[in-house]
């Protein structure tokens, strides 16, 4: 994974997300529209938003709990929360420039 997305597991979520905007994407390695949102993220929504919000990976296969908690049903599942709440849900694959808007919002 890329410097710009952060890996987050069971131990590191809550600590990750407690201050500031983050986008966090439910993903799993067998997935095809996950592989196609990996280079969207690392290339245009990090850059895009370095700075001013987080992006953040849970693979759904080794945080299943994350993935319950948050009842994610499909992926990729796109997660926005600011200073620790949700504030907005997303599920598929999605353009860089809807990422941003939706992140600029929360900010």
């Amino acid at each position: 994974m890329s410097q710009h997305l952060l890996t987050l597991t069971t131990e590191n979520f809550d600590a990750t997300l407690a201050e500031g905007v983050t986008l966090v994407d439910f993903w799993a390695p067998w997935c095809g529209p996950c592989q196609m949102l990996t280079p969207i993220l690392e290339n245009q929504v990090a850059p895009a938003m370095a700075g001013r919000a987080k992006i953040g990976k849970v693979n759904v296969d080794e945080a299943r709990d994350l993935a319950v908690k948050f009842g994610i049903r499909s992926i990729p599942a796109l997660l926005i929360f600011k200073n620790g709440q949700l504030v907005q849900q997303m599920v598929g694959l999605q353009s860089a420039d809807v990422l941003i808007k939706a992140l600029e919002a929360a900010l």
